[in-house]
């Protein structure tokens, strides 16, 4: 087997797959063989099933051979986010409250990607609760980013972005409400894509029971190509099984045919969550190199306020994981609260009124929302596409002291609140537009650097397309030197 094979895209081994070139069990013993020795410098794949795939990749195998296929995804070995629940494997979201829950179901999703071939063979780390921008937790410990061991692979699916880039599977599924997707694929230099809100069902990814789909929050895949993102894609996509019985899911086609043309804007700054150096030398260059190749771009702008669209981001937010806390936890808030004046706009205080809202107050905020989501309507009109930072700074050190309020992030010398670089991902986030990161260099210390290509609502396949330009024609991922063996 050759020794890249690990480092191949989803989209390549399936078709190695396909044509036999290498059978199912082969790929998934040499994906196991790389956990074993590489992960515990890692410590992504934190629940680990390799029995049942190799009994999976031996029934895929078996199909094969008779002429069966069981769909795009045939017999490729990946990984899966920890707080998804499978049936038979933990689910705890890094709470040791849930250290011994055993999930008895799997997702909707899970299932779906397992329906169109894939062979699960683990689960990847989370923080606590899915709540930082780090991984790391009581139960499984921290997780660290295969291109510095010192740095964090981001969060909070940073245990999948982790073990992605560094080979240990060919692609991981995980979750997004505040960029945790997106963050653990631009500090890993991977491709990533959340989807526009609504196209992929959430049920079952849950840490107890629930029906009903939580606002803002998507599930999608991470993966080292571009190629690799609209398949696990449309393997997902679509409505529940109720709601099939009366529309279905047609994304548009994508606007991103080629480079020339295309209609871009930019964004760089924001007082607010500013820039490293390199992140903007990236998107600058970017820019330049797009500009070359006959695409308008043109600096952009938000339809709000920064701190305005700031304070919407953080009420919704924080309205979904105040549904995640008991009726203790949940007291204290509305104490905590009750502390700050109105006017307060710092983060603690925009936190604290978001976790202890009225509905009433939800229902104008939301209302905002929607004139917010107009507005981007209008814009995407007149532009294709818009990019902005995947993070504001390449992977930062581990910091597990303090609470997260409490905690700084050094940009090129000046101390900025490290909750500030969540502003990037809520531009997507809480007007339910697409986002797809592709990475587009290094830093001057060799970390990666991304963007982030948001589109119109439902514009998922050319917010992909034009990913997949970039990694044809301008940057991609490349592997980890210290992960490089066998």
């Amino acid at each position: 087997m050759p020794q890249d094979i690990a480092f191949s895209s989803a989209t390549a081994l399936a078709a190695r797959l396909r044509s036999g070139k290498v059978s199912a069990l082969e790929l998934l013993d040499h994906y196991i063989k790389r956990i074993e020795k590489h992960d515990a410098a890692l410590n992504a794949v934190v629940v680990r099933d390799f029995e049942r795939a190799r009994k999976r990749a031996k029934a895929a195998d078996r199909a094969l051979r008779k002429g069966e296929s069981w769909g795009p995804l045939h017999g490729l070995p990946m990984t899966v986010k920890e707080s998804f629940n499978v049936e038979g494997l933990k689910t705890t979201w890094g709470n040791p409250a849930f250290k011994d829950n055993v999930a008895d179901y799997t997702s909707v999703a899970i299932e779906r990607l397992q329906a169109a071939g894939a062979v699960v063979l683990g689960k990847t780390n989370v923080p606590l609760l899915l709540q930082d921008l780090q991984t790391y937790n009581a139960v499984y410990g921290t997780t660290r980013n295969p291109y510095d061991l010192a740095r964090t692979p981001g969060g909070s699916s940073g245990g999948g972005a982790a073990a992605v880039a560094a080979g240990l599977s060919a692609a991981d599924f995980g979750s997004d409400l505040a960029g945790s997707i997106r963050v653990p694929a631009s500090f890993c230099g991977l491709y990533a894509h959340k989807p526009s809100f609504g196209v992929v069902p959430t049920r079952g990814h849950s840490l107890t029971p629930a029906l009903a789909t939580p606002d803002l929050s998507v599930l999608g895949p991470i993966a080292r190509s571009a190629r690799d993102l609209e398949p696990f894609l449309r393997a997902v996509a679509g409505p529940l099984e109720d709601d099939a019985a009366g529309w279905t899911l047609k994304l548009p086609a994508s606007r991103a045919k080629t480079i020339k043309g295309l209609r871009i804007g930019l964004l760089t700054d924001i007082e607010t969550s500013p820039l490293a150096n390199s992140v903007r030398t990236g998107l600058e260059s970017l820019a330049a190199w797009l500009r070359k190749k006959g695409a308008k771009v043109t600096p952009a702008s938000l339809p709000i306020d920064a701190q305005k669209h700031q304070a919407m981001f953080m009420r919704f937010v924080r309205g979904v994981t105040a549904a995640r806390m008991n009726d203790a936890a949940f007291q204290q808030t509305l104490a905590e609260a009750a502390k700050y004046a109105a006017d307060d706009m710092s983060p603690p205080a925009l936190a604290a009124r978001g976790l202890a809202q009225y509905h009433r107050d939800w229902c104008a905020a939301h209302e905002a929302r929607m004139g917010l989501r107009a507005a981007w309507a209008d814009y995407f009109r007149d532009h294709d596409l818009l990019l902005i930072p995947g993070t504001p700074v390449p992977a930062f050190p581990i910091d597990e002291a303090g609470a997260r309020d409490t905690r700084k992030l050094d940009i090129d010398g000046r101390q900025v609140p490290y909750n500030a670089q969540g502003f990037w991902q809520g531009i997507a986030t809480v007007s339910y537009l697409p986002a797809t990161v592709a990475p587009i260099g290094r830093s001057p210390g060799g970390l990666p650097i991304a963007v982030q290509v948001v589109g119109p609502y439902l514009g998922d396949l050319s917010t992909i397309g034009f990913a997949r330009l970039l990694e044809q024609e301008y940057a991609g991922y490349t592997m980890p030197a210290a992960f490089a063996a066998a």
